[in-house]
């Protein structure tokens, strides 16, 4: 069903038609100047503070950091990451240039294959669109070098994000995406460590509803 379908039965639903055109006008200037949002003081600092302040943040969460130099680094991280954790080699991953780029082939025991994740991949590796240090959150929205599938069905998530995307508040993470991408996703993911819920007697549990591990490779591309 296409967007113009939902809405026009919404409309049927409400018993409304299109809005005045001064509602109209309101609402799509609110679109474009949206209100900005507090920016919490622990984020205002240089930015490599901020890489700082994202990697304790990640690893409060349950989550960890490798942080490599360059790209070329990547795949002796994942490896040594993969062996660390006695988890097999083969990986998807997400069809995104960046991630086609590194040199995998240094690598030759680990096995690719790219796209959306399966009930029985065990490791994902994704492509980091953004990450927020107030928190230590990964932002990760969908699309078709992106796919969501990679970020909840395997049992092992690793990341691959540079430093430069790396921001203080989730305010300017928000504006990354609406100055790259423009048109909002269909889905975004703000992911701040490994899944976990204490739904049941207040116990702890990693991999509730998602990756009970999450890695990120963190390319120190700034200085």
């Amino acid at each position: 069903m296409t967007k113009e379908a939902i809405l026009g039965a919404l409309r049927r639903g409400l018993r409304r038609g299109a809005l005045p055109e001064d509602q109209t006008a309101m609402l799509r200037g609110r679109l474009e100047r949206h209100p900005r949002q507090l920016i919490p003081a622990r984020s205002r600092l240089p930015h490599a503070g901020q890489v700082d302040l994202f990697v304790a943040n990640v690893e409060k969460e349950f989550g960890t950091v490798a942080r490599v130099a360059d790209g070329s680094d990547v795949p002796g991280a994942v490896a040594d990451y993969l062996a660390a954790q006695n988890l097999p080699g083969n990986l998807v991953m997400a069809p995104h240039p960046e991630l086609r780029d590194i040199p995998w082939s240094a690598r030759p025991l680990l096995e690719f294959r790219e796209g959306r994740a399966e009930g029985t991949d065990m490791v994902s590796v994704q492509h980091g669109f953004a990450a927020i240090a107030e928190t230590g959150t990964l932002m990760l929205p969908s699309g078709p070098v992106r796919p969501t599938t990679l970020n909840v069905l395997t049992d092992t998530g690793i990341v691959v994000l540079r430093a430069s995307r790396v921001v203080g508040a989730y305010e300017e993470a928000w504006d990354l995406l609406r100055a790259e991408i423009g048109a909002m996703p269909r889905n975004v993911m703000l992911v701040t460590g490994p899944s976990r819920s204490a739904d049941i007697e207040q116990t702890l549990e990693l991999g509730a509803h998602g990756p009970r591990r999450l890695h990120i490779v963190l390319i120190e591309d700034v200085a």
